[in-house]
């Protein structure tokens, strides 16, 4: 038994192992092989990767103080994958116990919490350490990156994997800073404020949108719900996984696998009509429609959450109890353009002042642009930033990036999903990267660039198969398209040929740097 004010040996553990980690923490300079940006899923499987090789010379770079990235971010009510579990996890680290077909947000945060700990990922991972940029210095071909604490990291490698969902996208409003009441945006969830009897404005309707209103309506006085251009909602019951089939699927993996198995390719199948045969959807529309009609009783109601471009341009969501929440007495869904906004409400172009308490945004994420915040400088001072703006978002695979060496993104442009699970890329860009880490090792160089023609090749296939795409023939623009219409986001075609192309790495697409004497 403890004696009260005399700490136990585990206590004393814990209070070591954390002492020790401030002060490496705190230190200004820290030199590593490889530097690792994030702790989302791409973070998290870069370092397994790692340590899976037998190379435990990285460090982690975390600027919040848990691990979890977008699923440590998001935490409004009813937040959910779209993508089945089974298939939004590690494919080397399948989880026999998601206990719901689409797993929520709390769930998905204790698994990797769980793989964290059984990798011992924890003692590579600096806390409360915002990366603020990087240089690549050409004379010991090492990236230089800063901190906005200060301190700087030294590394041969570096990985991004911040990926396109952090930061927030709050519209800029006339007026909004006379708003009196409270606001948040959807990923930074105000828990303190209570919003039983409040009158709540959501402006959005998107995948955050259709999952928190539901949650909500119940609890609120009446909700003014915003909306710009509605979104093709399917049907989807989150079912629960029945005891005896998680038993079946711990007792036997390869039931697990098949089952796994077969929600991939189900969801491939999707990609034949997003690339090219849009006519292909039409029924999943129709689907769409008779989700409407079932929910909502006001027939201009239903004409007003009828998307007029064809399924798939925008994401594509799921939920059977969206529309039965917008259908309540105590919902209202306005179409008309926010004008501005007022000391205690919202006025539209057609000059209704709504009085709200609260304004919740559910309006995304900033995608293309969020790329910005990739601030480095690779050889000759280039910066990325810079020939993005000016040249349009570029790399090769989504992974390199011509004339900065030895910095890999994961999720980078063009490798996002409008079909499938993102998870499986990632896994397919942290095989490449490691090739690429093999190349430089047993060259003996000292890093290595991907050639310009290569880059271009790739970019240039990739926008002429996005031409074809919903995406760009829909009817809609989106969040995948960047300010100029370009997609910069979506993988165009089957994952399973992003699989082809990047299971080997082709030594001729890139030129190696040879170590300084």
């Amino acid at each position: 038994m403890a004696v009260k004010g005399v700490l136990t040996v585990s206590e004393v553990a814990v209070e070591s192992a954390a002492a020790e980690s401030e002060v490496r923490r705190t230190q200004r300079v820290h030199r590593t092989r490889v530097l690792i940006v994030g702790t989302g899923f791409s973070g998290l499987g870069m370092a397994i990767a790692l340590k899976k090789a037998g190379q435990h010379n990285f460090l982690i770079v975390e600027k919040a103080d848990d691990i979890g990235g977008t699923w440590r971010e998001n935490t409004y009510p009813g937040c959910a994958c779209d993508v089945p579990s089974h298939m939004y996890s590690y494919s080397f680290e399948q989880n026999a116990n998601w206990s719901k077909m689409w797993s929520e947000q709390p769930e998905i945060l204790d698994y990797l919490r769980r793989v964290v700990d059984k990798y011992d990922l924890r003692s590579h991972i600096h806390f409360g350490v915002e990366a603020d940029g990087g240089e690549w210095d050409e004379r010991t071909a090492k990236w230089h990156v800063a901190t906005t604490g200060g301190a700087e990291y030294v590394a041969q490698f570096v990985v991004s994997g911040i990926g396109a969902l952090h930061i927030p996208n709050i519209p800029r409003f006339a007026g909004v800073e006379r708003f009196r009441g409270a606001s948040w945006h959807s990923a930074q969830w105000n828990h303190d404020f209570d919003l039983t009897g409040k009158r709540v404005a959501v402006i959005g309707t998107g995948a955050s949108a259709i999952q928190l209103i539901p949650e909500i309506v119940d609890r609120v006085a009446h909700l003014d719900v915003y909306q710009r251009t509605p979104a093709w909602v399917l049907p989807r019951t989150n079912f629960p996984i029945p005891h005896q089939l998680r038993a079946l699927f711990r007792r036997v993996p390869l039931t697990r696998m098949a089952f796994r198995d077969g929600i991939y390719w189900v969801y491939e199948a999707l990609g034949l009509g997003l690339n090219g045969h849009a006519n292909l959807m039409r029924p999943l529309e129709r689907i769409a429609e008779h989700n409407i009609a079932r929910g909502i009783d006001d027939p201009e109601l239903r004409r007003k959450l009828t998307p007029r471009y064809r399924i798939g341009c925008k994401r594509i969501l799921g939920s059977n109890d969206y529309y039965p929440a917008l259908n309540r007495p105590n919902v209202s869904v306005i179409t008309d353009p926010i004008a501005q906004f007022t000391e205690n409400g919202i006025v539209t172009a057609d000059g209704t002042d709504r009085p709200a308490d609260a304004v919740i945004y559910a309006t995304g994420f900033h995608v293309t642009d969020g790329f910005q915040s990739m601030n480095i400088a690779g050889i000759g001072g280039r910066k990325l930033v810079q020939e993005w703006n000016e040249h349009g978002i570029q790399s090769y695979y989504g992974i390199c990036a011509r004339g900065f060496p030895n910095a890999f993104f994961l999720l980078g442009p063009n490798t996002g999903l409008g079909h499938n699970s993102v998870v499986f890329m990632i896994e397919q860009q942290i095989k490449y990267v490691m090739k690429a880490m093999e190349l430089v090792d047993s060259t003996g160089a000292a890093g290595l660039d991907v050639r310009t023609s290569a880059q271009d090749r790739f970019n240039s296939e990739i926008q002429h198969k996005l031409a074809g795409g919903v995406w760009s023939t829909g009817g809609c623009t989106s969040w995948y398209l960047d300010s100029k219409g370009v997609n910069r986001t979506i993988w165009p075609g089957f994952t399973w040929q992003y699989w082809r192309r990047t299971r080997k790495l082709n030594p001729d697409d890139f030129e190696l740097l040879a170590r300084t004497p």
